[in-house]
């Protein structure tokens, strides 16, 4: 699980506040009964604060100048074989005879596109960490994943055996030719959707799977020795009670995985949870709230009995497993380079991808359109967000502070001239009185939450948006 046009799609990007002197635009702030689970912020700003850009800048004139020599290379593979009931990833279900290889064909264009327009200004470009995502990554053949390594590593140029490699996978497709491939090539990571370990449950999220398929997939995932296993949980499923829980907590332990993820349910527009209307109303919502909660503390506590790190609200660490990747999307360098139709790019003044949807019919038609480009038309960014200085200084704090180990003062200091207390004081006065952050004030050298805090990261997080990201999500319309 990895974690979501319009007339509005075709407007200019919304140019946010700067910082001035009593620093970043003030957010609204939590209020009193706000809701655990507004959001899953995974990135900031959230891609329905894209639109269009009207200028299509060239990729060499975005990155010239810029820091090249650690960044991050993601590509993406918009196909499943099915689409679970609570997703909203960018991702179609199977493929036309052919057009696994034809987005091979594109996605090998934009790679030699993309890795000239970095290289175009003259300076070092060098990879320091990949990522396989989607979709399902998997759902490739095993000779279409030895192609797209050879593209990751050929064609863009990251070096798949000397840096972390991440894959995600699901229990069908994690068979023993695939996993021969991905373990040849450098995989460190491969992170297993299981979602849940009873049958009824994942049949409840829409899932067509049995346990006793996701069961052989673990055997044949650790017979291939990949030095990182993460498997993925979901709790808040429609009948899915505390000793439910502790049962798919308990099947996931005995694998001894070196992570896991805990993820909230969400039931999000044009899926097909939401299309049933689940946990709708008011009522219905509070009580979802509390029982989710209930089940995050659940979870929490038992993978910290188990000898589990807490390593953000979601994940979950064995100690003295391999760090194989960035601890859950908290890069602050902004050097992110995405390829696929599905990614997104990141440089510090702009963030940028192709167009986005859920629905199944617009989602085909921007995989077409992908699939028919030439090279040359995957040479500017067309969608994205620009960030100024307060928008950086937010989205910092953001992503800092959703990791249970908080956020150094002194690196937030040096990167931007002014300290968080300067910067948010009504957002982090509020986050103090509600009890989620740790004891300490301006002086103190690390800004953390509390457990407490932690377990409403999916309200921190949106808490910290700025006015103008919160207007243009308000504006997105969905397709």
């Amino acid at each position: 699980m990895t974690t979501t046009p319009s007339t509005a799609s075709s407007a200019a990007v919304p140019s946010p506040a700067g910082p001035g002197p009593a620093g970043p635009a003030a957010a609204p702030p939590p209020a009193s009964g706000v809701r655990p689970y507004e959001s899953y912020v995974y990135a900031y700003p959230h891609k329905t604060a894209y639109r269009a850009l009207p200028d299509r800048p060239e990729l060499a004139r975005v990155w010239a100048g810029r820091a090249k020599d650690a960044l991050s290379l993601y590509l993406h593979i918009p196909f499943c074989e099915v689409r679970c009931g609570f997703c909203n990833l960018f991702t179609r279900i199977g493929a036309p005879d052919g057009l696994t290889g034809a987005y091979l064909d594109a996605l090998e264009r934009q790679a030699r596109t993309v890795r000239e327009a970095l290289g175009a200004d003259g300076g070092p470009v060098r990879f320091a960490a990949a990522a396989f995502g989607g979709g399902t990554p998997t759902f490739l053949t095993a000779a279409e994943l030895s192609r797209l390594c050879d593209i990751a590593e050929h064609t863009a140029g990251a070096d798949l055996r000397a840096v972390p490699l991440s894959v995600e996978a699901s229990p069908s497709t994690a068979t023993a030719d695939r996993l021969a491939v991905l373990a040849e090539r450098g995989t460190t990571r491969l992170s297993l959707g299981v979602q849940s370990f009873v049958d009824s449950e994942v049949r409840s999220a829409a899932r067509p799977q049995r346990r006793a398929d996701v069961e052989a997939a673990l055997g044949r995932i650790r017979a291939a020795a990949l030095p990182v296993l993460n498997i993925d949980l979901i709790y808040g499923i429609d009948g899915q009670t505390g000793a439910t829980w502790s049962r798919s907590l308990a099947a996931a332990l005995a694998w001894r995985p070196e992570e896991l993820y805990l993820y909230p349910l969400y039931v999000r527009p044009l899926t097909g949870l939401g299309r049933r209307g689940e946990a709708s109303g008011p009522l219905a919502e509070a009580a979802w709230d509390a029982q989710r909660l209930r089940l995050y503390r659940q979870g929490r506590d038992t993978l910290l009995s188990a000898g589990y790190e807490q390593v953000s609200m979601r994940m979950f660490r064995r100690p003295g497993a391999p760090t194989a990747v960035p601890a859950d999307h908290s890069c602050q360098t902004d050097g992110m380079v995405g390829l696929g139709c599905g990614a997104r790019s990141y440089t510090p003044a702009l963030h940028y991808s192709f167009d986005y949807a859920v629905d199944m019919r617009q989602i085909r038609a921007i995989v077409d359109d992908y699939v028919a480009r030439p090279g040359r038309d995957f040479a500017r960014a067309e969608y994205g967000r620009r960030m100024d200085d307060g928008e950086a200084r937010r989205r910092h704090l953001l992503q800092s502070l959703l990791q249970a180990e908080g956020m150094a003062v002194a690196d937030y200091r040096a990167r931007f001239g002014t300290g968080p207390f300067e910067d948010f004081p009504v957002e982090l006065r509020r986050f103090a009185e509600a009890g989620w952050l740790a004891e300490g004030g301006p002086g103190e050298a690390r800004l953390r939450l509390t457990p407490e805090g932690l377990a409403h990261s999916d309200a921190v997080g949106p808490a910290l948006f700025s006015s103008a990201v919160r207007s243009a999500m308000v504006g997105y319309a969905r397709k």
